[in-house]
């Protein structure tokens, strides 16, 4: 079983259109959506919803003021001032650390495992799918990606699948280290921008620390050819393979209004180029 993860180094490079394209053009594949702090894949795939269930990412503090004797070696013991002159928590301030828990004569302090999101395994006209939302502030979304991968590759070994489909998450923190580890062949979308080249260089070099098989396509390569051109430069001299130059298509914005991917919805310039994208990119799937 292959595991293919499609990443920008930055959000808005193209890269979910591009996996939601994928998701239409590869066969006997499980869906991972791995963007759980801003989730948008499930928006071009029309999931149903077959399981979901609760992410707990941490604990938060609580004080039963039953047993509380009020001695105020938790209020003097916590650090981020989450405790109130009423033994009441702050959930916004609690970083779950447990000291109060730890340290109370009473007993009296709790770590409580909160939800921090939900997990989502889904039907789609392409295939199965597993994806989850982030409670906006809520921290671990790291473990939460690492759950959604591990959901995707049970649903494929149980289907006999050949491959996962992973988006990513854009940047370089945590989440993308999660969506990246171990995987098979990593694709690096990125822009004609100065940014866009800035973030490229940024993943690249994450995937070379972690020894994985890279290579790049340029989205809407031709807002700017110039910067294309030094993008291909960057990649020829990091030895980095160029997949593909997807071209600016208006088509690609109907695509997503109608709720599909461009290849479903088209056979315009970028469905065309995104297609022959996947072709080689497969082919470096199979071979690596």
């Amino acid at each position: 079983m292959k595991e293919l993860t499609i990443v920008s180094g930055k959000g808005g490079a193209g890269k979910t259109s591009v996996a939601a394209s994928f998701a239409a053009l590869a066969r006997d594949k499980a869906i991972a959506d791995c963007d759980v702090d801003a989730a948008d894949l499930h928006l071009v795939m029309e999931p149903t919803i077959k399981h979901r269930e609760p992410f707990s990412g941490g604990s938060k503090a609580e004080i039963d003021l039953k047993i509380c004797s009020s001695c105020g070696l938790c209020r003097t013991l916590c650090r981020f001032d989450a405790i109130d002159k009423d033994y009441k928590i702050d959930d916004f301030a609690c970083e779950g650390c447990g000291v109060c828990a730890d340290n109370c004569p009473e007993k009296a302090a709790l770590l409580i495992p909160r939800q921090a999101g939900e997990l989502f395994v889904s039907d789609t006209r392409n295939g199965p799918m597993v994806h989850a939302r982030l409670i906006p502030g809520e921290e671990n979304s790291g473990k939460l990606v690492s759950l959604v991968r591990s959901r995707a590759r049970e649903i494929a070994e149980n289907e006999k699948l050949g491959l996962v489909l992973i988006d990513g998450s854009p940047g370089i923190g945590c989440p993308v280290i999660a969506s990246v580890t171990g995987v098979s062949l990593l694709l690096i979308v990125t822009e004609p921008t100065l940014s866009g080249l800035h973030d490229l260089d940024r993943i690249a070099s994450l995937a070379g620390h972690f020894g994985i098989p890279s290579a790049v396509c340029v989205n809407k390569f031709d807002i700017n050819i110039e910067m294309t051109e030094s993008i291909e430069k960057y990649c020829a001299g990091k030895k980095l393979p160029i997949v593909g130059r997807i071209p600016y298509d208006t088509l690609v914005t109907k695509a997503q209004i109608a709720g599909v991917s461009v290849v479903e919805y088209s056979g315009g310039a970028a469905a065309l180029e995104v297609s022959r994208v996947w072709k080689k990119t497969n082919y470096m799937l199979e071979t690596c």
